[in-house]
């Protein structure tokens, strides 16, 4: 998709993004994301009828008399995007219509930000590579939100000369993320996640914070038949693949295959929310539906 058609469709997306608000902010949200937005207040003596769950014991300990730890909730929550603009994300989409999955990524960043501007929310984002890349610390407002998309359109059309050896860092991006945030936020990474070795830093993130990770997939069917040339989009490598054999077919799909269900293994060991979503799906569609999800079950394990 040309640049200038891409820029047209995310400018249409706050028409959508009101109903993802609505879903990110329901109660069912704050019931999965482990009380997000709430943080200490004081402390008051034990009344009856109050949840032995929320007693201080340090101040109950130190007075002699239990204590109770009162919370507020945050005005000002926070939400941090960390978006893959590695060279994997721009790679030809093989079906004849459709996104890149950095395509699709921008869209699923935009319908998120614009969520964030409905409810008041602060947006930030961190765009990494191997390496962090660009650091929008979160802010409120359209203006914010503009120019975190436009610095990300830079990179639609600047692909072949940013080619590295090392692919994309998913570990750097989430301790980036844990370094950048002082209060409990909602992370969500956005990646294709060709990247290896970033499961414990998930898990680090996930301890203080509430995370999403949104793999974005291109279509995994093969369109050509017989012998065909697959090149590596980080490094340029190519090779001759015989896209005729069933035998290959067979061995393509069970990759494709696997590789989702050992990353889906890996989210649920982290801790981290998860959902796929092919280049082909209707972000904001498949977005609502993940945020209306009723139970901490249903809602990490989604596909679209």
């Amino acid at each position: 998709m040309e640049t200038g058609e891409l820029l047209r469709n995310i400018i249409n997306l706050p028409l959508f993004s009101s109903g993802l608000a609505e879903e990110m902010l329901a109660g069912n949200f704050r019931s999965i994301f482990k009380g997000q937005g709430m943080e200490f207040d004081e402390a008051r003596h034990y009344e009856p009828g109050d949840d032995i769950r929320s007693i201080d014991w340090n101040a109950s300990a130190r007075f002699g008399n239990p204590f109770v730890k009162m919370y507020r909730e945050e005005r000002e929550l926070t939400t941090l995007i960390l978006l893959d603009v590695s060279p994997s994300m721009h790679r030809g989409n093989m079906a004849k219509h459709g996104l890149s999955p950095f395509e699709q990524a921008m869209i699923s960043t935009a319908l998120i930000a614009f969520s964030a501007e409905h409810t008041g929310q602060q947006l930030g984002a961190l765009f990494f590579d191997r390496d962090i890349e660009k650091v929008f610390t979160p802010r409120k407002g359209r203006k914010s939100i503009m120019a975190l998309i436009m610095a990300a359109l830079q990179y639609q059309n600047n692909v072949t000369s940013r080619r590295t050896q090392y692919g994309s860092d998913i570990a750097s991006a989430l301790n980036g993320a844990l370094k950048l945030l002082k209060k409990r936020s909602l992370v969500v990474l956005i990646s294709d996640f060709y990247s290896i070795n970033w499961e414990q830093e998930m898990g680090n993130l996930c301890r203080k914070h509430d995370c999403i990770a949104l793999r974005i997939c291109d279509n995994q069917e093969l369109p050509f038949s017989g012998l065909v040339t697959l090149e590596d989009p980080e490094t340029g490598i190519r090779i001759e693949a015989p896209a005729g054999f069933d035998t290959f077919k067979e061995s393509w799909a069970l990759w494709h295959k696997e590789r989702s269900i050992h990353w889906e293994s890996l989210c649920k060991k982290s801790g981290a929310a998860f959902l796929e979503m092919s280049t082909e799906t209707d972000a904001p569609s498949a977005l609502i539906k993940f945020f209306s999800r009723h139970n901490t079950g249903q809602y990490r394990n989604r596909k679209k």
